[in-house]
């Protein structure tokens, strides 16, 4: 009797054994139910990225649950083993497993994004009603040394035209902008041809981050489009992108501007091309009473660099109670043009010091980064570094590392020895960005 009990005892404890074993073994078998196969992933996800070969398998299950929870599981492990399963769950017929596995690529370059900036929170708040998060303009990027891996740049290229939706394609038009996922740019043109106006905003700022020449030509049949948003970002698209043979169908966008917001794109992404034959038309809107039009003019005969201008520019800049964007405009045109010095009360340290002012850092980065491409405007910036606050320090280490020049990294090794982390920490990824750029 003793024995038979013995017996009956080790065989219930053998089929438990076996019962855990197997979904190791075969992570998809029939046999186990969607719930079963669903508590194994969570426990995988607890787990480091020895778990991934055990969680991988599960993204090929018919389930749609099960290759969800997987998606997730992995997302959650989040290494850089991690990429080439989630490059494969961008492949998925659902539409959020797509989503949630783009947004894992992403976080993977970008820490915190999931949680912070993503399609993917709409998903974990229960909000299936996405249309709003593609109404603003996300202005992430990865560090210009960032090279992401190119089967998970592929996989969003891939996936851009390929999507199950509108907002599996459109996310994986934000993600390749964000990683500056050069094998996308085809693939973003291509999107540009959609019927969905927020799939073709995704895909113009996205070609804006990546800033490929080339992509130009694609862009400019949106220049005559009757959607106001689409139109004044294709425009600002062409001057980003610094396409010069657009530069007939933004003069045409000028003319014909239906509205002011129209206008000011056209006007700027002329500025931003700065082609000498458009001088005369700078020259027009450059004592315009709208002030945008105005600031874009002035830049503009700041970049064709005509000394005949000088005074026109210099009575902007020494005008009592401007407006801040002319003023700076007429800064940056003026450091343009030649006029770098250091001291007090020149156009190149005030634009210097409007990196400490709130809704105007932004466009006074802009120029400097810029005008930091010229070597005399380099040294006089590195100059101003020692009476530099700690705002401006940090992005001045930006600024400078843009340039990719060799001739920053002293000012800024000096910078990383700086008693503030912060400015420490801007500093040394300034060096890690001048030092990717040299030839191998």
């Amino acid at each position: 009797m003793f024995l038979h009990s013995f017996r009956s005892t080790a065989c219930v404890l053998t089929l438990s054994l076996t019962a855990c074993i197997l979904p190791v073994r075969s992570q998809s078998e029939d046999t186990y139910n969607t719930s079963q196969r669903v508590l194994r992933i969570r426990e995988l996800g607890k787990r480091d990225a020895t778990a991934l070969p055990a969680l991988t398998p599960y993204l090929s299950d018919a389930n749609r649950d099960v290759r969800l929870e997987a998606v997730k599981a992995i997302v959650k492990i989040d290494t850089d083993k991690s990429l080439g399963p989630l490059a494969q769950a961008t492949r998925d017929r659902d539409s959020e497993i797509r989503i949630r596995a783009t947004d894992g690529i992403v976080n993977a370059y970008v820490p915190g994004y999931i949680t912070k900036a993503s399609l993917t929170g709409y998903f974990t708040r229960g909000v299936r009603q996405m249309k709003s998060f593609f109404s603003s303009r996300n202005d992430q990027v990865v560090d210009p040394d960032v090279v992401i891996r190119a089967d998970a740049g592929k996989a969003l290229a891939d996936e851009i035209n390929d999507g199950p939706n509108m907002d599996a394609r459109s996310n994986a038009a934000l993600a390749a902008g964000i990683l500056r996922d050069q094998l996308a740019s085809e693939a973003l043109q291509q999107g540009l041809h959609s019927k969905e106006n927020d799939m073709i905003f995704e895909c113009l700022i996205a070609l804006q981050k990546i800033q490929d020449p080339a992509a130009g030509e694609g862009v400019k049949f949106l220049v005559r489009d009757l959607d106001d948003r689409i139109q004044a970002t294709a425009l600002q698209t062409i001057g980003v992108l610094h396409s010069l043979d657009a530069a007939p169908e933004v003069r045409s966008a000028l003319q014909s501007a239906r509205n002011s917001r129209i206008r000011r794109a056209a006007l700027e992404a002329l500025a931003m091309l700065g082609i000498p034959g458009d001088r005369a038309t700078f020259q027009q809107f450059a004592r315009d009473s709208d002030a945008e039009l105005r600031a874009a003019a002035i830049e503009g005969l700041g970049r064709v660099r005509e000394p005949e201008d000088t005074p026109l520019v210099q009575a902007a800049f020494d005008e009592p109670d401007n407006d801040w964007r002319v003023h700076l405009a007429a800064a940056f045109a003026l450091v343009s043009e030649g006029k770098v010095d250091a001291g007090e009360f020149n156009p190149l340290p005030y634009l210097v010091e409007t990196l400490n002012t709130k809704g105007r850092s932004d466009t006074a980065n802009a120029y400097l980064t810029e005008l930091a491409r010229r070597p005399e405007v380099r040294n006089n910036v590195v100059n101003l570094l020692p009476e530099a606050t700690k705002s401006q320090k940090i992005a001045l280490c930006g600024i400078l590392a843009s340039s990719r020049s060799e001739d920053v990294l002293p000012a800024l090794e000096n910078l990383s020895r700086d008693i503030d982390p912060d400015v420490a920490f801007a500093a040394a990824r300034g060096i890690r960005i001048v030092n990717a750029s040299k030839p191998s």
